[in-house]
């Protein structure tokens, strides 16, 4: 399946943010959007799932023009950057509601074998983040859009988090986007820049000290 967004244009108060832009995301393969804080990041990534309407867009489906929201299509499932499952549901719940294999979950997450009756509100926010994570990445669907999904993880599960993102993008289309850049080219294997309201590809790491993304001799 290949899923393109295309032609976008966004204003707030009469100001363009964004606009140019062009975005690919392919079966088997990890896209990624760096950028700098503030650029437009869960903007287009908000575009691309449907929840905000731009002055333009374009959102292709195997060539295929979709012209409803792409949530309600099915396809899709979405990590936002603020936290969407109820604070007071049990994490029980949660995974019965997502059809989520608890036991699969511990297999990964070891440490949270003894919250299976606890509500998130009961966790650390990192906690929680890697609950919301994982349900994202291991629910039905053909693509998935991740905002922010190793801010605030430590650093061992940000391994386990991006060792899954590998392992599912085999079946789903994979779009991700983190300040966090070293774990997001860790696992991308395509990178758009965001930089200045529209997209780049990335064909060379070192382009990413070109646009001025990163500090010459980061990398």
């Amino acid at each position: 399946m290949i899923f393109e967004l295309d032609n976008v244009e966004l204003y707030f108060n009469n100001t363009r943010i964004l606009h140019g832009i062009y975005l690919k995301g392919e079966t088997g393969i990890v896209t990624s959007i760096l950028g700098q804080n503030g650029c437009g990041k869960s903007s287009l990534m908000n575009i691309a799932f449907g929840n905000l309407q731009p002055k333009y867009k374009l959102v292709r489906i195997n060539n295929t023009p979709i012209l409803k929201p792409l949530y309600k299509t099915g396809l899709v499932k979405f990590l936002p950057q603020y936290n969407f499952i109820p604070k007071s549901m049990k994490l029980s719940y949660a995974f019965n509601l997502f059809k989520i294999d608890w036991n699969d979950f511990i297999m990964n997450f070891e440490p949270f074998e003894n919250y299976k009756n606890s509500r998130l509100k009961e966790l650390s926010g990192g906690e929680r983040r890697i609950v919301e994570t994982y349900i994202i990445l291991k629910s039905e669907s053909k693509i998935v859009f991740l905002d922010e999904p190793f801010s605030h993880i430590a650093p061992l599960h940000i391994e386990k988090i991006k060792q899954l993102i590998i392992l599912e993008k085999a079946h789903k289309i994979m779009i991700i986007s983190d300040h966090m850049y070293k774990h997001v080219i860790d696992c991308s294997d395509d990178i758009y820049l965001l930089k200045n309201g529209t997209t780049k590809k990335i064909g060379n790491l070192s382009e990413l000290e070109d646009y001025k993304y990163l500090s010459e001799g980061t990398l």
